[in-house]
C-alpha cells in the first residue's frame, strides 16, 4: 500500500512540473533564407585570342596598257582566290548595362588562290593568278549582351596583301605585288563558356576597291590591270578576357 502511495504522488509531482520546465525553454530561433545571387558575364576589359576559318576573294582584271602604251580598258574576266585563314586578334571592350563597345586589330595568315584564263579578245590568253598571303582588320564593336552571350556588329580598315601574275604554259609573263587598304563590316556572335573564356564565329566582308598592278616580262613593260577585289571571310574566334568576367548582382 505505501509503495502505491509513494508512486502516486511522484508521478503527480512529474505532472506538475513539466508544464513548467516546458514554458522555460526557448524559442525556437528563426533563420533568415540567404538572398539569391545572380551571376552575370561581364564583357569588360581587355582581350587576347586565336581564330581559323576560310575566306574567298572575288578579283576582277581589266587591261589598262599593253607595252607601256595605254589601251581601251577591256575586261579579262574574274575568277574568286579562296582558301584558309589562320590568326589572332587583340581588343578592349566596355561595357554600359546590356551594351558593349569595342575595339580590335586582327591579322591573318592567308592562303587564298584562284585563277581565270584572260579573255582572249581582251589579251592573248594568259593565266591570270591571285593569292593573298596576309590580311589585317582595325575596327570598332557595338554588340548586345544577354549575360554570357554577345551579338555584335563591327567595322573599320581592312588590309591585304597580294601577289599576282600572268601564265601562259608554265612561263611566268610578268608578276606583281602590292598591299592595299579598304574597308570592312562584319557581324558576330560569342558565348562565355567559362570565366575569362569565350567562344564565337564571325563573318567579314572586305571592300578593297581598285587598284592599278603594272607587269614586266624579261625586264621590260609587258602590261598594266586595274584589279578590283572583294573579300568574304568567316572564322571561329577563342578570347580569354583579363580580369574577372563573371560578377554578382544582388
Amino acid at each position: 500500500m505505501k509503495n502505491i502511495l509513494f508512486a502516486s504522488v511522484s508521478l503527480l509531482a512529474v505532472s506538475a512540473v513539466a508544464p513548467a520546465m516546458a514554458a522555460d525553454l526557448a524559442a525556437r530561433p528563426y533563420t533568415k533564407a540567404p538572398v539569391a545571387v545572380a551571376s552575370i558575364y561581364n564583357w569588360n576589359g581587355f582581350y587576347i585570342g586565336g581564330n581559323a576559318g576560310g575566306g574567298s576573294s572575288h578579283n576582277c582584271w581589266d587591261t589598262t596598257s599593253v607595252a607601256g602604251v595605254a589601251v581601251p580598258t577591256t575586261s579579262e574576266g574574274c575568277h574568286n582566290a579562296t582558301g584558309a585563314l589562320v590568326g589572332g586578334q587583340i581588343g578592349y571592350r566596355w561595357q554600359a548595362t546590356n551594351w558593349v563597345f569595342g575595339l580590335e586589330a586582327q591579322g591573318d595568315w592567308a592562303d587564298l588562290k584562284g585563277s581565270n584564263t584572260s579573255s582572249p579578245a581582251a589579251f592573248f590568253p594568259l593565266v591570270n593568278n591571285t593569292k593573298i598571303d596576309a590580311l589585317g582588320l582595325f575596327t570598332g564593336q557595338v554588340g548586345y549582351a544577354w549575360n554570357n552571350v554577345l551579338w555584335y556588329v563591327k567595322g573599320g580598315a581592312a588590309v591585304t596583301h597580294n601577289k599576282f601574275s600572268g601564265t601562259l604554259a608554265g612561263v611566268t609573263f610578268g608578276s606583281a605585288t602590292d598591299t592595299r587598304w579598304g574597308g570592312a563590316v562584319g557581324t558576330g556572335i560569342e558565348f562565355g563558356f567559362a570565366p575569362n573564356w569565350s567562344v564565337g564565329v564571325e563573318y567579314n566582308h572586305l571592300f578593297m576597291g581598285k587598284h592599278t598592278d603594272s607587269f614586266t616580262a624579261f625586264g621590260l613593260p609587258f602590261r598594266a590591270d586595274s584589279i578590283k577585289q572583294d573579300v568574304d571571310m568567316a572564322t571561329v574566334r577563342v578570347n580569354y578576357t583579363f580580369g574577372g568576367p563573371v560578377v554578382a548582382r544582388y
